[in-house]
């Protein structure tokens, strides 16, 4: 009797059957599936750039000048031939003296007059101009307050009025302020005229011949030096000068042409130096000169309303 086998022995025993899912059964659980391998991407590959040897800069050959044509030379005249001169006698040794013009001035009793009085005048200019300046400014508030009930027309009436008046004023101090400045070189040449006459004087009296500008000795004895005796003798001779009166042009004065410029005129006796009077100032008379700056910057006042 044969015994029931189940169908799964026979295929145990015999062939093998084809058993839907046994085999995957029978392998087991598979691996995953490994990703597939990304495919790169060619890169362009550059080539490198050969090295072209550069050759070396050509040696440029100097061009050679151009011929110009020789300039026509100015010839110069034949030196002329120099007549025989007699053989002279030799100047005497010299015997020097000292001068200092500054201090001659400041202890000068004219001098001194002549800077207060020319002081003075220049300070009643400088006032008038102030009080002028104080009257321009005066009318041009007055002008901005009644301005709103002026008409175009009157407005500019008033305006050219007193620009008018601030024009002729400006004129004005101007003229002054020349007139003082030519009364006071009027003043000052006659003391420069006489100062020349003393230093010869003083001079010849001590036997010198050649009278320098202390400022430019680096080194003398008080011997030499005739300041105080110049001093007293040019306060004796000119105690006073005539100064024109304010307001008044002077005349036309010729100045002294100072020491240095007489010695053709007195052979025996010589001041040399820059300090010398000479047409300007001397430098013992600046204080009396040196405001005219002043007065003219007072005087010009504002230029427009």
């Amino acid at each position: 009797m044969l015994s029931a086998t189940p169908p799964c022995a026979f295929a145990q025993q015999g062939q093998e059957w084809f058993v839907p899912g046994a085999q995957q059964r029978s392998q087991g659980p598979r691996a995953p599936a490994r990703p597939a391998p990304r495919q790169q991407q060619p890169q362009t590959v550059v080539p490198p750039t050969p090295s072209v040897p550069v050759p070396p800069p050509t040696a440029v050959a100097p061009q050679e000048p151009q011929q110009q044509a020789p300039l026509a030379q100015f010839q110069l005249p034949p030196e002329p031939s120099l007549p025989a001169v007699a053989k002279g006698s030799a100047p005497p040794a010299a015997v020097i003296g000292v001068l200092g013009v500054p201090d001659v001035m400041r202890a000068c009793a004219a001098a001194q007059e002549i800077e207060r009085v020319i002081g003075q005048r220049r300070q009643k200019l400088n006032e008038d101009a102030q009080k002028e300046q104080t009257a321009w400014r005066d009318l041009q508030q007055q002008l901005a307050a009644q301005r709103s009930g002026l008409t175009p027309e009157q407005i500019r009436n008033k305006e050219r009025e007193l620009q008018e008046r601030i024009t002729s004023a400006q004129r004005q101090f101007r003229e002054r302020n020349r007139v003082i400045q030519q009364a006071a070189q009027f003043a000052l040449a006659q003391i420069e005229r006489t100062l020349v006459a003393v230093i010869r004087q003083v001079a010849e009296s001590r036997g010198m011949n050649l009278v320098l500008h202390r400022n430019q000795i680096a080194l003398n004895v008080n011997e030499f030096d005739i300041t105080d005796q110049v001093t007293a003798q040019l306060n004796k001779v000119l105690p006073a000068v005539v100064i024109p009166p304010d307001g008044q042009e002077p005349p036309t004065m010729p100045l002294a042409q100072g020491p240095s410029a007489q010695s053709g005129a007195a052979p025996n006796a010589t001041a040399a130096g820059s300090g010398a009077p000479g047409g300007s100032a001397p430098a013992g008379a600046a204080p009396a000169t040196a405001k005219s700056g002043e007065a003219a910057s007072q005087a010009t006042g504002p230029q427009k309303p």
